[in-house]
Order: structure tokens, then sequence, then C-alpha cells
């Protein structure tokens, strides 16, 4: 049955390619368009990690264009194969997770996906549902639809089959599990990151032997962190989180580059074209402001992102400091007590034993790495307790400091022992 209510097959096109990498296929996306009927959009997120962060949502983006545009949206919470652990990336096998571990990290999964997309109008699924159903000779049976040779096309198992690196038989199995959601949902269109290419692709492959239509697989580009290099990640400190505070998601997205900005703003904005040629001839710190201010309240409403706003025009550009009960606080631990006089209160950076501050700035996750501590040292880019740190050597001793890296201001409380945790 015809759905009048949909935009036209052309309109719906222009909307879905914008932030896309690639569509494969899109004359049959548009052969399913022109039915105008609601295609099921598939994305699935596996909870290997407790947090999502803007480069999960550049696809949780796009996701949200299918569901504006009237599409039946399936978000697959994987706690089946989240216990297998995606191959895709890596160069060695990725550590399992327990039960336990997976399914506290999908308890959180819900409430972040909820501040991009309408939960009213979204499925939310877990694919232990139907692939914890299947037997020994089920799973036979969809491996006999794929190939070694077609496995080792995925440029990290051919890269460590070439090596000699160890690729474990249960990694092989991690794309066939992935295809078979497609399958169980009878999936149109399936999203993901262009490093998902090959998995996509297997799930239409899986799909056309059980005599279905096959998915259209839609990428998206990864995101650059921080720093603009390296791809966003948590663990190399150059990310923001979901559910990071609107005044450090305002302050994170104005330290970055021109030209990340920009990147920024075609994947994880909707801003229309003529406003971004505005900003384009705009001064680059306006164009910066709009960037932080709309991110920030795409995720926590306009009033906050406002809030955020007003803060970083107090703290920078009016050189204040920000208040205390707004400061980000992190807890680390020296590897051992520090030798000699701390000073008073510990409060002052010096050269000798303690914690080196390079090592602070990168363990705090101010910094992806030492490296590039050492880099912000040298360009005047750090200050601790609000004076200029340049000695590449400094150390700190236990005592609590004010640290600012760039535009961002952070607690850093040093005690003896060792580990790192939120205040």
């Amino acid at each position: 049955m015809v759905s009048p209510g949909f935009p036209t097959t052309e309109q719906q096109l222009a909307i879905i390619r914008r932030g896309a990498a690639d569509i494969i296929v899109e004359s049959e996306l548009r052969t399913k368009l022109h039915r105008r009927l609601p295609l099921r959009v598939k994305l699935g997120l596996d909870p290997t990690a407790p947090d999502l962060h803007l480069g999960h949502a550049v696809v949780l983006q796009k996701l949200r264009d299918f569901q504006q545009l009237g599409h039946e949206i399936v978000v697959i919470i994987g706690d089946f194969t989240g216990m297998i652990g995606d191959p895709t990336g890596r160069s060695e096998t990725r550590k399992q997770l327990t039960p336990d571990e997976v399914f506290a990290n999908a308890e959180t999964y819900r409430a972040q996906v909820s501040r991009v997309l309408d939960l009213g109008r979204t499925r939310i699924e877990f694919n232990s549902g139907w692939l914890s159903r299947l037997r020994f000779e089920d799973l036979v049976r969809e491996t006999a639809h794929l190939t070694v040779a077609q496995m080792l096309q995925r440029e990290d198992f051919a890269a460590r089959y070439a090596t000699g690196r160890p690729i474990s038989l249960h990694e092989f199995l991690y794309p066939v599990a992935q295809a078979y959601d497609s399958v169980a949902l009878a999936a149109d269109v399936e999203l993901g990151g262009t490093d998902q290419t090959f998995n996509l692709l297997v799930g239409r492959d899986l799909q056309r032997a059980h005599g279905q239509e096959p998915q259209i697989a839609l990428t998206v580009p990864i995101l650059p962190g921080l720093d603009g290099v390296q791809k966003m990640s948590k663990s190399l400190g150059n990310a923001v989180g979901l559910t990071d505070p609107p005044g450090e998601i305002y302050g994170k997205l104005m330290s970055v580059s021109d030209e990340t900005m920009w990147v920024y703003f075609e994947l994880l904005t909707r801003l229309p074209a003529d406003e971004l040629s505005a900003l384009r001839r705009a001064h680059p710190m306006e164009a910066k402001k709009r960037l932080a201010r709309v991110v920030a309240a795409q995720f926590w409403g306009e009033a906050a992102a406002e809030a955020a706003e007003r803060g970083f025009h107090r703290v920078f550009q009016q050189r204040g400091v920000p208040r205390e009960e707004d400061l980000e606080q992190v807890r680390l631990e020296l590897a051992q007590p520090a030798d000699g006089d701390p000073g008073p209160g510990g409060a002052r950076p010096r050269s000798g034993a303690g914690k080196p501050l390079r090592v602070v700035l990168k363990e705090a996750g101010l910094v992806p790495s030492t490296s590039e501590a050492r880099r912000r040292i040298l360009e005047g880019a750090v200050d601790v307790d609000q004076e200029r740190v340049s000695d590449v050597n400094a150390v700190l001793d236990a005592g609590s400091y004010l640290i600012r890296v760039g535009r961002r201001f952070t607690r850093i409380l040093i005690e003896p022992g060792e580990g790192r945790k939120k205040a």
C-alpha cells in the first residue's frame, strides 16, 4: 500500500546521501524507496564499552534521518555478538567479554541512544534472542553459505594471515552472526561505519542464501577525534562522550582545528547548506561556537547549550576560571610516594620524583599520548594552577591541581598508590 505522507524518492535520497560514505547498491535503494513503503533500517551496537561518543553519533544521526523520513528503525544491542568480539580493525584477537560485562554495558546504551533517536518510534532488540537459540547444525548450515576465501578478503584478516599472526576460528563467526541478524529481521537497510563494510556485505550474501531481498549496505565515515588525526576513541583520550556535561562538550569542540571543525559540521549536524556557506565566510571562531552550541543542544537541549556557551565566554574570552563545582575532577595515583620536599601543599610542578606532568595529562584523558602532552607543553598550551608550564620534565607531587590544556580546565587530585578513577 502506498504511503502518501512519504517524501518523494529523490527527496529521500538527497537526505540519505548527506554524510554517507557509500551506498551499496544505490540503484537498489532507489527501487526500495520507490515502493513508498516503510523500510526496515537496522543498526547493530556491540556493548563492548559502557559509553558511546560522537563517533557513534554519526551513524545514529543517519539512523535518525531514516526515522524522520518515516521508516522503521531497529537498534540491535549485540549482547550475543559482544561476547564474541568484533575483530574489525584488530591486529590481534580481541579479549572476549563475560556475559555480566556485556549486560552492564548494554544497560547504559538505551539511555544514550535516546539522546539521538525517538525511542517511542525505535524498536530495540537483543540479538541473543535469536542467536542463542541456534543449534550446532544450524550454525554449520549458515557457515556453508560462506567461504574461507571470502573471509580472507578482509584487510585485517588478510594482514594477520600473511604475517603468521593467529586468527581464532570464532572471529570468522562474528561476520556470520552479524549477518544472521539481518536475516532474522529481514532488514532492508543496514548502517555502519566504513570499517564495517565487509560485515554488512556478508549480510547481503546470507540474505540471498535465505531467499530474502538483500539489504542495502550504507556506510558513514569514521569520525576523527579531537586531535584531528586518529579516529575518535575514549582509550585514545580524543573523544567527546554522549553523556559528557554540556559545558564539557562545548569546551572540547572549541578545541578542534578549523579543518576538523568542518568534518564535524558535515557528519554531526544537519544545518542547511546556505547556513554552512555563511559560516565558511565567517570568522572560524564564530563558526566553531556555532558547532559547539548545536552539538551540545542535540544532546542536552538549547537551554543547557546556551548556559555552556555563557560559561565558555566567561572562562576563556573574559579570562575567567570555571567555578569549582563546574570542573571535571579526576583522581590519579602515584606509582610510588614522591621523595623529597613536595613544596607547599605539593601545588607546584617540579623536576624530580613524583608523577611526570606529561603522564598526568595522558592518564587524565586530557591528551591521547605523552608525546602529545610534550608537544602541548612546548607550545605553551598547559597551565598548572594558572601558571604556564614550559618544562616537559615537570613532575607533580601528591596534591590538588587546576590544570588547563588548551581551553579545557580539569581538577586533578593526585594521591599515593596506582591507578586512575573519577572523583
